[in-house]
């Protein structure tokens, strides 16, 4: 088992290697709420700190074999990094799906990446299968005691930067993460709490604490990629019985709203598993944490562009920055320019606009106009539309 010894060698092997990542005060998140940002971290990721404390674990013999690794991304590049560092061969099994981002990132570590159809589960399987068939050593991305350990060093530094600190906000995938950062605070401070986040899309270790064993989802689909896992490991799955205070869930619009929020206040990167944490300080999914001295962890800011880009549109729309209305003016002229008119008094700008003469909606004389929206916030998109209804616009 992983123990508070097992967590602080850890730390003295990551020296020189992983860096101490800081701890940054994020009044505009909530009160006393800071952020542990690992997206600075070696890798873009925490999993780098595992990953090296594994492969440090090895005999001269497992790594005469070269070592395997199944990942949706960081851990890939943690254990290429780490494999390399060491002049071991690397194989990393990837879904076919995972960023190009960090599929071309962990080939530039040096890692041989094979790219499985599916999700992460599909990915283990496949690097189970190799193992059999080559010979790897099989580095595992979280249940296993040497990178659970090395993981847990993120809680040692939270709590020499924040001694302080009455909250832990983790992300949670497979486990790894939140087993090594609860063992670690539990162990010094008992009395801080810790609380788990995972993706409403992949609730496996969400539903296995509140079912009392482990359960296996069916399948996944969330943003937050880095999270994206079936099922969790039996070693994460016990400590969090142990160590972890409670687990939510955070939803689609809840983590893109996160990542926005990131990138404007703390002019921070984060990718949807690292900004999980924070969007459940945001949404409030622990009222008795509120005001509390708060750290969350911000695992990873490995997001690919091309995501970045589609997860800033829907946290605009989450935050009513961005609103799209749907409505009916009679054909004739004039009449689009008076709904422009209305749009433009109230202090909205066009991104966008549709103008359909033939509809399923609309009737011989009128036509159906559909409108993208900027506007300030919630507030002046409900003053938006209340507006067009009180001038008699019916809205879609």
């Amino acid at each position: 088992m992983v123990t508070l010894d097992l967590i602080k060698e850890a730390a003295e092997t990551l020296k020189g290697t992983a860096r101490y990542t800081p701890l940054i005060s994020a009044p505009k998140l909530g009160d006393n709420v800071a952020i542990k940002a690992e997206n600075l971290q070696l890798t873009g990721s925490f999993k780098l700190r595992g990953a090296f404390n594994k492969i440090s674990s090895l005999t001269e013999e497992e790594k005469a074999k070269g070592v395997i690794a199944c990942s949706a991304g960081n851990h890939a590049q943690g254990v290429a990094l780490s494999a390399t560092r060491n002049g071991i061969k690397s194989v990393i099994c990837m879904p076919a799906g995972a960023p190009m981002q960090k599929v071309e990132a962990t080939k530039g570590y040096g890692g041989e990446v094979v790219l499985v159809p599916g999700v992460y589960d599909d990915a283990a399987a496949k690097a189970e299968e190799l193992v059999k068939t080559e010979g790897y050593t099989f580095a595992h991305p979280f249940d296993d005691d040497y990178v659970i350990a090395g993981q847990g060093t993120i809680g040692l530094e939270i709590l020499e930067q924040n001694p302080d600190v009455e909250a832990v906000f983790v992300p949670i995938g497979g486990g790894g993460l939140i087993s090594g950062v609860a063992c670690a605070i539990k162990s010094i401070k008992p009395e801080c709490k810790v609380y788990g986040v995972q993706a409403a899309g992949a609730p496996s270790m969400y539903d296995s604490i509140n079912e009392g064993k482990i359960i296996g989802l069916d399948s996944v689909a969330t943003i937050a990629d880095g999270i994206a896992v079936k099922k969790p490991g039996e070693t994460t799955f016990a400590m969090c019985q142990k160590y972890v205070d409670k687990i939510v869930t955070v939803t689609e619009d809840e983590i893109a709203t996160a990542i926005l929020t990131l990138m404007e206040t703390q002019k921070t990167v984060a990718e949807g598993a690292g900004a999980t944490s924070v969007a459940a300080v945001m949404f409030d999914k622990v009222p008795e944490a509120k005001g509390k001295n708060t750290v969350c962890v911000v695992s990873g800011g490995n997001i690919d562009v091309t995501t970045l880009s589609r997860v800033i549109t829907k946290g605009l729309v989450k935050t009513g920055r961005i609103t799209e209305i749907e409505t009916k003016v009679v054909d004739k002229p004039g009449q689009l320019a008076n709904l422009l008119k209305i749009v433009a008094e109230t202090g909205a700008n066009i991104i966008s606009i549709e103008h359909h003469r033939e509809d399923a909606k609309s009737e011989v004389n009128s036509t159906v106009v559909s409108l993208a929206l900027e506007t300030r916030d919630t507030a002046h998109s409900e003053e938006l539309c209340k507006t067009l209804q009180d001038n008699g616009y019916e809205l879609y």
